[in-house]
């Protein structure tokens, strides 16, 4: 079975960073697209950044600037730093593989990041 687990999540005051990292298991990582995504109590789950197999990276314009996605595929892993955090950041971060080939899609457990004004 497909596992994600996401890590990292923690309280931080607003202007702090956090780096938040996302281990893939019994997946081949390579050919999935990786994606962070997060959610606030009452509202949906929005898209925070994407990275393709082949290292493009997509951002919210919420985030742009701020945060930065990316892979290791050596370690099947994927990490968001996110830096000048703002309370508005605050939520549970999701983290979403995509099969290219399966076109299925897998979550982790989500890990929640609260920032402090």
């Amino acid at each position: 079975q497909v596992q994600l687990v996401e890590s990292g999540g923690g309280l931080v005051q607003a202007g702090g960073s956090l780096r938040l990292s996302c281990a893939a298991s019994r997946i081949i990582f390579s050919i999935h697209i990786m994606g962070w995504y997060r959610q606030c109590p009452g509202k949906q789950r929005e898209v925070v950044a994407d990275i393709t197999n082949g290292g493009e990276t997509n951002y919210a314009d919420s985030v742009r600037g701020r945060f930065t996605v990316s892979r290791d595929n050596t370690k099947n892993t994927v990490y968001l730093q996110m830096n000048s955090l703002k309370s508005e950041d605050t939520a549970i971060y999701y983290c979403r593989a995509y099969g290219l080939i399966s076109r299925q899609q897998y979550w982790g457990q989500g890990t929640q990041v609260t920032v402090s004004s």
